[in-house]
């Protein structure tokens, strides 16, 4: 047999040892170390056992990834992000869908601070959706609402998600970024748009309870959270401004976060330690995948798939957007079956070298990526957010309702999406300005 059918034959044996529930690093590492067996010797299997590991986890730009991540759960373990919700729904007070539409924005910065979709997901389930069922809002409206925009934090930078593709893609973390932020808020809108577009239309999936702010009762509302967009838009700002690496900044934003939360009596050293120690599982299991990734991605160049794929395509006379579709198609599938990290390191291997040879920007493939994986998260049979929800509310509201509800946001996050393929400019014009 030779090397590029085992290299092929990898695939289908990766994918039935995930839907056996094996750990994702574990079947990526296993399968490479194998099929490296079978293509050389155990010599070069042990070898690149040994050096892939230390070159993969030594790489600067993943260093990233704890800082973010400890910035993220010193937020929410000091309770910097307890008070969103309640500001937003202050804020946007007679709206229709005012609540739904308040969960959006509280989602936005939520996950702009914590960097993770689950944990968005997790923490504004808690809060904004017994608000809604309690002002007898639809429940498919109440929990998909959260579901979605609790997605925001793949693609709001700070995001784990973009550390790991711009290592595996061999971009700039800060690019990638900053070429996050009007996609996300233009998701973000989008949502909100379809939720008041909906509840003007059919009022009884939001009640109007008729609470009413003033002016200036809204700004006192935003006051109360103030500290969390300035500490946002500071990280963001001085790796755009260039003033500091993502890695510095996720260090900085960690700081800053814990000075915040001295300065407004919440800090305590149980939640501190809390903190580190949730950044350092977090930081640990991914690497863990990324490792095995790392492998498979050796092996698999060593086959000569990703080289016949590109070869393929182009002889084929295939266009970059045709190529672009084909790749979102495939992630659209993948996502109904294994999680966002999983489908981003199993598939960064052998998509990387055909949009090279295809002369894609992998900046701007980039957030496309993300949006496909945010998408993911909520799409069935394995929506991870929408089950987080679930488990969540416990038996409050039907997993099948959860689903309804997250489809309209599935269908609204499709038109962004296009928009996103129709028009690069709104994900480069920000990064090309840091040339």
């Amino acid at each position: 047999m030779d090397k590029l059918t085992i290299g092929y034959l990898s695939f289908g044996v990766v994918l039935t040892l995930i839907a056996l529930r094996v750990p994702i690093g574990v079947a990526l590492g296993g399968i490479a170390f194998a099929g490296l067996m079978a293509i050389a010797n155990i010599k070069v299997s042990l070898s690149l056992l040994s050096t892939v590991p230390f070159e993969l986890i030594g790489d600067w730009s993943l260093s990233a990834v704890p800082m973010f991540m400890l910035m993220g759960f010193i937020c929410t373990e000091t309770k910097l992000t307890a008070s969103l919700f309640g500001a937003m729904r202050s804020a946007l007070a007679g709206l229709p869908g005012g609540l739904a539409v308040a969960s959006v924005a509280a989602c936005t910065l939520f996950a702009a601070a914590s960097g993770s979709s689950v944990a968005t997901a997790a923490g504004m389930s808690r809060i904004a959706v017994p608000e809604m069922l309690k002002s007898r809002y639809d429940a498919g409206l109440a929990t998909g609402c959260v579901a979605a925009a609790g997605t925001l934090g793949s693609l709001i930078p700070p995001s784990i998600l973009m550390v790991v593709y711009a290592v595996f893609a061999g971009t700039s973390v800060g690019k990638l970024f900053v070429a996050g932020v009007l996609p996300g808020i233009l998701s973000a809108t989008m949502f909100a748009t379809m939720i008041i577009v909906r509840c003007r239309l059919k009022p009884s999936l939001a009640p109007d309870d008729g609470a009413r702010l003033s002016f200036a009762g809204r700004l006192n509302a935003l006051w109360e959270v103030w500290p969390l967009p300035v500490l946002i838009f500071g990280v963001l700002g001085g790796i755009y401004a260039g003033l500091f690496t993502p890695t510095e900044a996720g260090a900085i934003g960690s700081a800053l976060a814990a000075l915040v939360a001295i300065g407004r009596r919440s800090f305590t050293w149980d939640a501190f330690w809390r903190a580190v120690r949730m950044s350092a599982e977090g930081t640990s299991s991914l690497f863990i995948i990324a490792v095995g990734a790392g492998l498979y991605s050796r092996f698999l160049g060593l086959t000569g798939v990703p080289a016949h794929l590109s070869e393929t395509l182009v002889s084929l006379g295939t266009t970059p957007l045709l190529i672009v579709l084909m790749i979102c198609a495939l992630y659209l599938i993948l996502g109904c079956f294994i999680d966002s990290i999983g489908i981003l390191l199993l598939t960064a291997p052998v998509i990387i070298p055909i949009l090279k040879a295809a002369g894609i920007d992998l900046i701007w493939f980039g957030i496309i990526v993300i949006k496909l994986l945010e998408i993911g998260l909520v799409t069935p049979p394995v929506g991870l957010n929408v089950f987080v929800i679930k488990s969540t509310l416990g038996g409050q509201v039907p997993l099948t309702t959860i689903f309804r509800g997250a489809g309209w946001f599935i269908a609204t996050d499709l038109v962004t999406l296009t928009l996103l393929i129709a028009f690069p400019w709104i994900s480069l014009v920000l990064p090309r300005t840091m040339d």
